[in-house]
């Protein structure tokens, strides 16, 4: 591969990133619920510090193997259920479920772009990124699964 390639592959991983980052600020605000804010600070942080793994990737300050991997769990709750529309005033369920669907399209999109490329250490560190979001995915789903289905104290 190229170091044009590369560069522009990087790039557009920055980019989505820095978009997500915006995201998340923006559905803050359309949600009252405090612990919905603290969890999308998190989660548009994480967002953040994904863009700046890249850059110093790009930069080449990291190598591939900087990025540790925990394999996440894929629940497939977003895959089961529709994607509520972004409106003016949300509940924290449609925000969680908002942000699965969010981050299975980043994962998808970083598992589709490794596929595409043949260099080992890329193919690497965009399979490490997806992991990253399934990751955050994984959380989001929690999070829905927690405030549309919430415990009783019958069980």
């Amino acid at each position: 591969m190229n170091e044009t390639t590369l560069t522009e592959v990087l790039d557009t991983a920055i980019r989505r990133e820095r978009e997500a980052y915006g995201f998340y600020t923006d559905l803050k605000g359309r949600v009252q619920d405090d612990s919905t804010h603290q969890t999308l600070d998190f989660i548009a942080t994480e967002e953040l510090k994904h863009e700046a793994f890249l850059v110093k990737y790009k930069d080449g300050k990291l190598g591939a193997g900087a990025l540790q991997m925990r394999q996440a769990i894929h629940y497939k709750i977003a895959e089961y259920l529709e994607e509520p529309s972004v409106t003016e005033v949300m509940s924290s369920q449609e925000v969680f479920l908002i942000a699965a669907h969010r981050e299975s399209r980043s994962h998808r999109f970083y598992t589709e772009l490794a596929a595409l490329h043949e260099d080992p250490e890329l193919k690497e560190i965009l399979m490490k990124m997806a992991n990253e979001e399934l990751k955050h995915k994984e959380k989001m789903e929690y999070l829905y699964a927690n405030t549309a289905f919430p415990q009783t104290d019958g069980g």
